[in-house]
Order: C-alpha cells, then structure tokens, then sequence
C-alpha cells in the first residue's frame, strides 16, 4: 500500500500530545485551588455563623435578668460551646460616704467560645446601685 502526503501527515506528533496534557494538568490546577479556597471561606463563614449564633443565645440567657447579676465569674453551656460571663468593678474599689447610696460602674464581658474554638468577646460597663 502506497502512502500518499495525507496519510503521513494524519495524528498528532508527541510535542503536541505534551502540550496538550501540560495545558490540561496547569487548568486541573487551577480549578482545585479555586475549589480548595471556596472551601475554606465555607467552613470560615459557617464558624462565623455559629458563634454570632451562640453570642446572641448567650446574650438572651445569661444576661437575661440583669437586675440579679452580681461580681464575679460564672460558666455555662450555650449552644456549641462555652460561655463565660465576668462582673467586675470598673476603676478599682469605689468608697461611698456614710449612709448614702450611689452608683458603682461595672466592667461586664461576655466571652463565648464555639464546639470549634472560635471565640467572641463582648464587654460593655453598666452602672449598678451601691450598697445601702
């Protein structure tokens, strides 16, 4: 069987298979790092998502009779995780004149901690009623 220039010149010559493939493996690449990324912003946003979550539950619950709180530590378990509500004087001890009554500002601050680890802090100050 005799070849004519057609024949010979049918297909595709390995330079091109290699460019080929090396085009398609750098586009493979690609995709991947979009996907991987897009999957770590997911996970980033869900993490976010659970603790605004779990911040608001706490700030229904554990502040939710603010006439009762009282200095010191408390920990509890909301939602995923932990929170911890911390009420402390605000500028060191407050002295008050003899027999009368007067409002002591307090360092209040909410610290929520997530299943995952994310954590959240709140602090604000409130004024509380002296002794009487």
């Amino acid at each position: 069987m005799v070849e004519t220039a057609d024949q010979s010149r049918a297909g595709f010559t390995l330079i091109e298979v290699l460019v080929a493939l090396a085009v398609v493996s750098v586009s493979i690449t690609a995709i991947g790092a979009v996907v991987s990324r897009n999957a770590a912003s997911v996970r980033k946003l869900e993490q976010h998502v659970t603790l605004v979550t779990d911040m608001r539950l706490a700030l229904a619950t554990a502040l939710a009779d603010r006439g009762r709180l009282q200095p010191g530590i408390s920990d509890q378990r909301s939602g995923s995780g932990a929170v911890v509500l911390q009420i402390r004087p605000l500028g060191g001890d407050w002295n008050e004149p003899a027999g009368q009554s007067g409002w002591i500002p307090e360092a209040v601050t909410l610290r929520v901690k997530t299943g995952s680890g994310a954590i959240a802090d709140v602090q604000t100050v409130r004024l509380a009623r002296g002794a009487r």
